[in-house]
């Protein structure tokens, strides 16, 4: 009795700790949508390294301007031809990976001129991507699972109000998830006060084009000091490191995954917001194999 109870024990013993393991696992997401060699978003989500596929971008909106979406090379919004990827979208929801609609990007026209102006693109949002009824939905029926802000220009006003305003569509049914992609520099000089809410499930810092706060050249110390002070002073469900995902995909900030799942990652997954890593983008992705080379250790 007593050896099988000492058996029964260690695989008790063994069970926890892999859930244990399991719960510390992080997560990869991606930007999909900028580049028509990148392949498409079936196969993107067929590879089974992604967990999150941000498609970038709506980067025209608000300020009474007519929305559109820009998927370069992919397809042509003006002739209803990206309505061809609610098929996509739907196969990745059935591999349980998220998809997520970014909104803004590094260049285009958005800004959000007053409250009332950013509650209008919420409706928009929720009626053409979300789980809302329009006849002009860019990318088909597919219900969409939320919302990325990747807000790099305009100005830093409403995007709070835009924030409460998609949150509260979750009490229609299926939940809106809110992601975010600021800068490393704390606190983002654009939607630091949206962040604020504690209404966005998960924030990619770009850890990338922000030499004060990155890697280089074996130096964690700047990194490791803005991560600690994301994770502590910003109210999401968890944070993830965002990088590029090849030298050319950014100005400075890539990382070698060696350096990466040797030094950098042991560095900050003892955080309990700690969610993965973001990477800039499934086209510069396909180049490097980054994702395969450190989906294990993330």
């Amino acid at each position: 009795m007593e050896l099988q109870s000492n058996r029964s024990l260690a695989l008790l013993s063994i069970v926890i700790l892999a859930l244990a393991a399991s719960c510390d696992a992080g997560g990869i997401a991606i930007y999909w949508g900028q580049n028509g060699g990148e392949g498409t978003l079936a196969e993107t989500c067929a590879t089974k390294n992604y967990d999150f596929v941000n498609i970038a971008f709506l980067p025209t909106f608000g300020n009474g301007q007519q929305p559109m979406i820009d998927l370069s090379g992919h397809c042509n919004p003006n002739v209803g031809e990206c309505t061809k990827l609610s098929t996509d979208i739907k196969s990745c929801q059935a591999k349980g990976i998220k998809v997520i609609l970014s909104i803004g990007g590094g260049a285009g026209s958005y800004y959000l001129a007053s409250a009332d102006d950013a509650r209008e693109v919420a409706t928009y949002l929720w009626n053409n991507f979300l789980g809302g009824q329009s006849t002009t939905r860019p990318l088909g029926d597919a219900v969409l699972d939320g919302i990325d802000f990747d807000i790099e220009g305009g100005t830093n006003l409403y995007w709070d109000v835009l924030a409460k305003s998609l949150s509260a569509y979750s009490s229609m049914g299926k939940k809106v998830y809110l992601t975010a992609a600021p800068q490393c520099p704390f606190p983002d000089a654009w939607i630091g006060n949206a962040l604020k809410t504690g209404l966005f499930d998960y924030v990619w810092v770009q850890f990338y084009n922000n030499p004060p706060c990155q890697y280089s050249s074996s130096d964690i110390s700047n990194l490791e000091a803005a991560w600690e002070q994301w994770t502590a002073d910003i109210p999401a469900k968890k944070i993830f490191l965002g990088l590029p995902a090849a030298p050319a995909a950014a100005g400075s900030g890539f990382i070698p995954a060696d350096d990466l799942t040797s030094q950098v990652l042991p560095s900050i997954k003892n955080s309990s917001k700690y969610g993965g890593v973001m990477l800039w983008s499934k086209y510069y992705d396909d180049q490097t194999n980054y994702s395969s080379s450190i989906k294990s250790d993330v």
